[in-house]
């Protein structure tokens, strides 16, 4: 993912609410959202290539995504796929922040990454680029290619109108003005873009909420809900390549319930 708004336990009807883009090479091979055939217990997107994924969720409630941190000139080619840090959180049994206290020891054997994991009760963030991992307060929160809340203009933007979104429709039974929002293509003022190691035009380029170019962009937007009777809403919407809407909506089971 390179750009993630979501909100922890902001009231009583939906503990958990998280609006995501994924910005990727157009021609890295990917699966779109659905049931793994060797893992049936996750519901996620696939990268093809590395064989793990950006975003997803189990059946008992596990939610974890990952953002790659913009660093271009630190970058090792033989570093282990950063979308297995996913995978493995929701395969696994550990609380959130053991999980991440466990993967910091070994955090630096990666290229730089944002990671969230928790579920509708706990959610915990990390970075090997800055920090310890930490459990997050109720609250809303914003994510791009830097630290958690780094005040990039995407990021103030995607999450001020995402609090609006949640305020203004108690209920979320209307998934098409967060889709909406995600789309947003305005670029940033050369004043308020970021300095991250990438020449000035791809600086603007990435500065949108929906990003469009020849090579790279946006390729898919995802909603996820889970709601206080436990109902866990996913819904993918996909640019690039062209594909179906993909809605899933089941009832989480309970971890003791999945173990018989």
């Amino acid at each position: 993912m390179c750009l993630i708004v979501f909100a922890f336990q902001p009231g009583e009807n939906y503990p958990l609410v998280v609006l995501a883009n994924r910005d990727e090479f157009y021609q890295r091979p990917t699966a779109r959202a659905d049931w793994w055939e060797d893992h049936p217990q996750i519901l996620a997107g696939r990268d093809l290539k590395a064989g793990g994924t950006w975003m997803g969720v189990s059946k008992t409630g596990r939610v974890a995504a990952i953002t790659n941190f913009r660093e271009p000139h630190n970058i090792r080619e033989n570093a282990p796929s950063r979308g297995d840090l996913v995978t493995d959180y929701l395969l696994g049994t550990d609380a959130p922040l053991d999980y991440l206290n466990d993967l910091a020891n070994r955090g630096e054997l990666y290229n730089g990454f944002n990671l969230i994991v928790g579920s509708a009760q706990s959610l915990a963030y990390y970075s090997n680029r800055g920090g310890s991992p930490e459990l997050l307060k109720p609250g809303i929160y914003g994510l791009s290619n830097h630290l958690l809340d780094t005040p990039w203009p995407k990021v103030e933007k995607a999450k001020a109108e995402f609090q609006f979104l949640i305020e203004s429709n108690q209920y979320l039974n209307q998934t098409d003005p967060f889709f909406q929002l995600m789309q947003g293509s305005e670029e940033a003022p050369d004043v308020s873009l970021p300095s991250t190691g990438v020449p000035l035009e791809w600086e603007k380029l990435l500065s949108p909420l929906f990003i469009e170019s020849p090579t790279y962009g946006t390729r898919v937007s995802t909603f996820l809900t889970i709601d206080q009777k436990d109902f866990l809403l996913y819904e993918e919407r996909a640019y690039v390549p062209q594909g179906e809407n993909r809605r899933f909506h089941f009832e989480i089971i309970s971890p003791a319930l999945s173990a018989q």
